[in-house]
């Protein structure tokens, strides 16, 4: 794995997210109330929705669209809604968020 650095965990509001660059576009990254995060793509399979902009609640977010719920840990979508998002691996180190560039470098290529 490749670890990069994507900035402090302060910089992520809780319950919240914020966008990150990547050579194959944006990916949110995700803050739970209990300080864990996660990252995945940034649109809703749905109807593209920014999930940066949805509700964090526990593992998920739900997309501010049309409240479609995603498990941030698989990327499968809740409840009757069939669908899934790309989850990314992140750790925190220190309070900095490292992402695994070559996770993201291998899902660009498939």
């Amino acid at each position: 794995m490749s670890w990069i650095d994507i900035g402090h965990i302060d910089e992520v509001p809780v319950r919240g997210a914020r966008l990150v660059k990547t050579h194959i576009g944006c990916i949110a990254v995700f803050r739970t109330a209990e300080a864990e995060v996660f990252a995945a793509t940034n649109s809703c399979p749905h109807k593209g929705g920014p999930l940066s902009e949805g509700i964090v609640h526990g593992q998920s977010v739900t997309c501010p669209l049309h409240n479609w719920v995603f498990d941030l840990n698989t990327g499968e979508a809740k409840g009757a809604d069939d669908g899934s998002i790309t989850t990314y691996p992140v750790r925190l180190e220190d309070g900095r968020i490292l992402l695994d560039d070559s996770a993201v470098s291998r899902r660009s290529a498939a």
